[in-house]
């Protein structure tokens, strides 16, 4: 009788754990987690306190996604070994669902942030902005290349650099300051790829931090011009140098469906001007 009252009934070992009863009653009939005792008579099951762990440790696998079946050849024969082998790996694959959640959430942020530009930014303004450093892959870029051979381009590097999907990452253009001052707008040199985990890698394009002259223009060659020649204006006015390259990215593409009504940002690097 003594044993028998240190023994749980189903609802109570069941609620001890916060899972439904019915939970261990398909755990013991596929084989994975009897119950201590069986009552003969009724067929009730009854549980111990001392298999709390054992019950805890299935809720764990369960949890991580373990099928069943590996579960259950686990319970047969774990050891600290096998168990050290087994959440290592599960460590393992949670860090990477976490590094892709934060990536995910920097995109996400990239759009929102997109989209508040777009709903409270005086886009015929000209401004200096303030940037923080960013890690870009970037791909060459040919005047006959066609474009369908660039979108394949940059999902190859996505996948290349573990980002499940194109809208992983930010992408845009760049020309060559020098470029923009010969009046060679079209003369785009390459495409990027903002990388949203910092990583060391040789071969990519480090952004620097600093101030940004940003500026904006519809999508089109003579929209173009006018804004270069805006921002030229604007730099020379406030005693500013323009170096490296414009970065060019379409801030409305997921709330367009016409290309003619892209809007294009633009971002060059700025510094006072030498006196």
């Amino acid at each position: 009788m003594e044993k028998k009252s240190k023994l749980l009934t189903i609802g109570r070992f069941a609620d001890l754990h916060g899972i439904n009863k019915k939970t261990l009653m398909w755990y013991d009939e596929i084989g994975l987690f009897h119950p201590a005792s069986i009552d003969p008579e009724n067929g009730y099951r009854y549980y111990s306190y001392h298999q709390s762990s054992i019950l805890e440790t299935i809720l764990l696998l369960r949890e991580l996604d373990v099928p069943i079946d590996e579960i259950r050849t686990f319970m047969k024969g774990r050891s600290a070994v096998s168990m050290e082998q087994l959440l290592r790996e599960k460590i393992e694959d949670l860090d990477r669902d976490m590094a892709h959640l934060r990536a995910v959430r920097k995109t996400l942020t990239y759009h929102r942030q997109n989209m508040l530009t777009l709903l409270t930014t005086d886009l015929s303004e000209i401004g200096v902005i303030e940037k923080k450093e960013r890690t870009l892959v970037t791909i060459d870029v040919h005047p006959d290349t066609p474009f369908d051979k660039l979108v394949e381009s940059i999902v190859a590097e996505t996948k290349k650099y573990q980002l499940r999907r194109l809208h992983d990452a930010s992408y845009g253009t760049m020309i060559a300051v020098e470029s923009l001052y010969r009046g060679d707008l079209m003369d785009y040199s390459k495409m990027f790829i903002e990388i949203p985990s910092p990583i060391k890698k040789d071969g990519l394009h480090i952004q620097a931090a600093g101030k940004y002259l940003r500026a904006f223009y519809r999508d089109s060659p003579k929209d173009s011009a006018a804004c270069y020649q805006r921002v030229f204006d604007h730099a020379e006015a406030h005693g500013l140098v323009l170096s490296g390259f414009s970065y060019e990215v379409i801030i409305n593409e997921n709330v367009i469906d016409r290309s003619e009504d892209a809007l294009v940002q633009i971002e060059i690097p700025v510094e006072p001007m030498s006196k």
